[in-house]
């Protein structure tokens, strides 16, 4: 067939890059190399529109031993030799239109990408976000979504530990769905991503067979979600977990049989991108023959071997002569691995089927920071930044009925209990999971085989992005490193999965710069080196762009277990505190939001120097063992933390005094940043007084821990059994008698 501009653009490809890829080969593609590069030149792949700005995020620090780009994922030294291995990614595209499979394959991926590593994962966590819930088309995504991040995680072997849910009616279309991973590796054991420079050392396709599930999948991920996008379903990988379970076992026996060179899974693009990667940072080519490869289709063209998506598979090199020890491996796991091609020396890919030669392309020219376009998108202050603005808090009313308030606010779905999510995760297999029933900020999980203990978070208020994305970006990287602080770790590095629309829109690509400019900022405020991640863009509806959402995937460190600090309240009669400044402020609180439907106001008030100010006094209060408990005030404001430090001992609290300099809402619902709810023991009272006499930041006493009662002002607000109902329940009330009911109980 004739190869024209006409066809570039039915595979995605503009005008402009046809021309340069034409000017790179010095001939006109083939269809079959047409594909290659459309799958490999996707924003999904190459980060074309997104690369300049990444390389400006810190990606240095003293713990960091895989920079962010090097490898699958980044490596932080954790001590004792060993160390951690993590990454987020997200699977929305595939989710929005297949929601079981496109969040199970999601985790699937996000696994292979540490296991390939030579890590065994031992932590899953998720960032999702959904439109409204009371919606029946939210309620069947939220269903499916939630099904197949269990189903997967479960099966596979590996807890859920920790996540985080929103609901907001730009997701209505395009669901936004992060999985993170996370593992442990001795160092030093790493496996790279590389082919090697040694010509002729064999290439092994090794897991599930091919099938054409998935094809175009990078594609599919590079483009806007329309009311034809259910068209495209073959864009969607179907994944199987117990398949995914034994090639993680085998990669790791394999791994240490000195056979291997280097492996790489095959996630977006397949083997054109596991191919050309691996001979890229290897300097080399290969040489493939295609039939060879273990399909489960008859019939299949070059083009849907190179680019199908299916899931559980992997591309290994190994040194010549050692071919049957990788093979005796993988017929122990009963796992297909069949020797398909042979490493070459001139940096180009050549594709057999048969003995036919089906395309030739110089590797280095198709990934990502080599000849891939790297483009200056030009961007502009959004126009609603007018009626944010606008905004004045004097137009609001404060509430006469401030307990009703407080109810409605801990049933909204972005605040109340998850439960009915999390219950659907196993958080406990692997049994390395250290939360007890004592809940924390962030998930702690013990890094097996040290003594050390890891905490875990994901975070990111999309609403605070969107009215500020500079301040927004680095409110979600301090929020990260506040849980962190808040259970007793260290925060040590971050990963980021940056969900975007239209990057081609200049409004959306400013949020991006802006959310990136701010988010390098943070991390190199809180020592949090970006190791790696994932860019989104398209994320839109026929409404328009999602919130611009810059998910922070963050890990930390504590020296043992022990250390973790939990957030609920102790005993009756422990004292009260809040670390940091009660400010008058209700902007882009969920109250604000919710409650009085204002879209547009400000993010809410944020100091890096204050943040890191309380958080550097947290510790000091942890590592003295001067405080019970810790738990950040976030989303709902100051009620909220407390009313969830008292839930899982059934205690209550007495709020005597309260500032009467802030209105009555921004001191209970607002969302004001740098604040840290902590309890004290009573007859700690005087040793935690001294402490603060040395300490520069505002630390206010609120009140005492009771048995059950809810004191606010002389007021009683009920027992806290009567609040916990409430917060329990919520989402299980929305969900209950809705259409989707019956979608829910089949799954």
């Amino acid at each position: 067939m004739e190869i024209t501009v006409k066809t570039a653009e039915q595979l995605r490809i503009t005008a402009d890059e046809f021309e340069l890829i034409k000017q790179k080969l010095g001939r006109t593609p083939n269809f079959n190399e047409l594909c290659s590069f459309s799958a490999m030149w996707s924003e999904h792949c190459s980060y074309k529109n997104s690369i300049k700005w990444l390389k400006t995020l810190p990606r240095e620090g003293k713990k960091m031993l895989v920079k962010a780009g090097e490898e699958n994922a980044g490596l932080m030294d954790i001590g004792d030799g060993y160390g951690v291995v993590f990454k987020i990614e997200s699977h929305n595209h595939p989710s929005a239109i297949e929601p079981f499979q496109g969040a199970a394959t999601g985790v699937g991926g996000i696994n292979r990408d540490i296991f390939t590593m030579g890590a065994r994962p031992i932590a899953s966590l998720n960032s999702l976000r959904f439109g409204n819930l009371k919606e029946a088309k939210t309620q069947h995504l939220l269903a499916g979504v939630v099904h197949g991040i269990g189903h997967y995680g479960n099966c596979f072997g590996v807890p859920t530990v920790g996540g985080e849910v929103y609901f907001e009616d730009c997701y209505h279309t395009n669901p936004l769905v992060n999985a993170m991973s996370v593992g442990i590796l001795k160092n030093g054991e790493t496996i790279s991503a590389t082919s090697g420079k040694v010509k002729g050392n064999p290439v092994f396709f090794v897991g599930s067979a091919t099938g054409k599930d998935g094809i175009g999948g990078a594609s599919f991920a590079s483009a806007d979600i329309t009311a034809d996008s259910a068209e495209d379903l073959p864009a969607v990988q179907v994944g199987d977990p117990f398949q995914e379970k034994k090639l993680l076992e085998a990669c790791l026996e394999v791994m240490n049989t000195g056979a291997v060179v280097g492996m790489q899974d095959m996630g977006a693009a397949g083997i054109i991108c596991s191919t050309s990667e691996m001979s890229a940072k290897g300097e080399a080519g290969m040489r493939i023959d295609l039939e060879k490869v273990p399909t489960r289709q008859k019939d299949m063209k070059a083009w849907e071997l190179l680019l199908s998506e299916s899931q559980e598979r992997m591309l290994l090199v190994a040194e010549r002569g050692k071919e049957q020890l990788v093979i005796d491996v993988f017929e122990k796991w009963d796992l297909p691995c069949s020797e398909i091609g042979e490493v070459t020396d001139d940096g180009m890919l050549n594709f057999y089927m048969n003995g036919n030669l089906e395309a030739t392309l110089p590797a280095y020219e198709l990934v990502l920071g080599g000849g891939a376009p790297q483009n200056d998108r030009p961007y502009t202050e959004p126009k609603y930044f007018e009626k944010i603005k606008a905004f004045s808090a004097d137009t609001i009313a404060v509430p006469a009925d401030l307990k009703a308030t407080a109810e409605q606010i801990i049933q909204i779905p972005n605040i109340a209990s998850k439960k009915w999510i999390y219950v659907q995760y196993d958080s406990m297999v692997g049994a390395g999971n250290a939360s007890t029933n004592a809940p924390s900020d962030a998930a702690i999980v013990i890094a097996k085989p040290t003594n050390k203990a890891l905490a875990l978070t994901t975070d990111c208020n999309s609403r605070y992005v969107f009215a500020d994305p500079y301040k927004g970006a680095m409110i979600a990287v301090a929020e990260a490193a506040r849980n962190i602080v808040c259970s007793g770790g260290q925060p040590l590095g971050v990963t980021n999965c940056l969900n975007f629309g239209n990057p081609y829109d200049p409004e959306v690509y400013y949020q991006f710069v802006h959310a990136i400019k701010g988010m390098g900022e943070a991390c190199r405020k809180f020592d949090t080196p970006v190791t790696g991640g994932n860019v989104s863009f398209y994320n839109q509806g026929p409404d328009g762009a999602v919130y611009p959402t810059p998910t922070i995937g963050m890990v930390g460190l504590l020296d043992s277990p022990d250390d973790k600090m939990t957030m609920d309240f102790k005993n009756e009669d422990d004292e009260i505190y809040l670390v940091g400044v009660q400010r008058n402020d209700i902007n882009s609180s969920e109250y604000l939001h919710k409650l009085h439907g204002v879209e547009f106001s400000p993010a809410p008030y944020f100091d890096i120097d204050e943040e890191f100010a309380v958080q550097h006094e947290i510790k000091k209060m942890i590592e003295k063992k001067m405080i019970k408990s810790a738990h950040d005030v976030s989303e709902g404001g100051l009620f909220v933390t407390l009313i969830e430090s008292a839930f899982n001992r059934n205690t209550g609290f007495k709020i005597s005094t309260t500032d009467t300099t802030i209105r009555k809402d921004a001191y209970w619902f607002g969302e004001a940043q740098s604040r840290v709810v902590v309890s004290v023991a009573k007859e700690n009272r005087n040793d935690f007084n001294m402490l603060l006499e040395k300490m520069e930041i505002t630390v206010t006493y609120l009140g005492t821990v009771t048995s059950g009662a809810v004191n606010i002002d002389g007021e009683d607000w009920g027992n806290v059994a009567d609040w916990k109902e409430k917060y329990d329940n919520a989402i299980g009330k929305l969900l209950a008698g809705h259409e989707s009911e019956a979608a829910l109980s089949s799954l």
